[in-house]
């Protein structure tokens, strides 16, 4: 994927999941129908550290991907938010991603005031940043 372009309102609602826990990290899955990005599906992170790393619930991660396939949609992207880190992978994000093809976004509330949003197309355990848009 060259780039990933979001319709606005998703993306204030991926800055919004982000901001409702901003002492551990959030998590879930972004579908698309048509090559669109449509629907964000929140899973809860269950992992030990949930502040410095996510793990995502394996039923609700399932349940996510029902809904997708239920509504005609792919999996488009996996996001996850960084509560005191730059929206960059780490390497545990990058090895433990279970979906390749998919863009990994990563929402950071490090910066005061603002929040930041990129996109990360993950190869053989290498991370390259692909330009993210947002469309009215």
């Amino acid at each position: 994927m060259q780039s990933l372009t979001l319709p606005r309102p998703l993306a204030t609602r991926l800055l919004f999941e982000a901001q409702k826990s901003p002492d551990a990290e959030v998590c879930g899955f972004v579908g698309s129908h048509d090559g669109l990005a449509c629907n964000v599906y929140p899973v809860r992170n269950v992992a030990d550290e949930p502040e410095r790393r996510f793990l995502m619930d394996a039923a609700e991660q399932v349940a996510a991907i029902k809904a997708m396939r239920e509504r005609g949609e792919t999996m488009l992207a996996i996001y996850h938010s960084h509560p005191d880190t730059p929206p960059e992978p780490s390497a545990e994000d990058i090895i433990g991603i279970g979906y390749p093809e998919a863009v990994l976004l990563i929402v950071s509330l490090n910066i005061k005031g603002v929040l930041e949003m990129r996109a990360w197309q993950l190869d053989n355990n290498h991370s390259r940043e692909i330009p993210l848009n947002a469309i009215d």
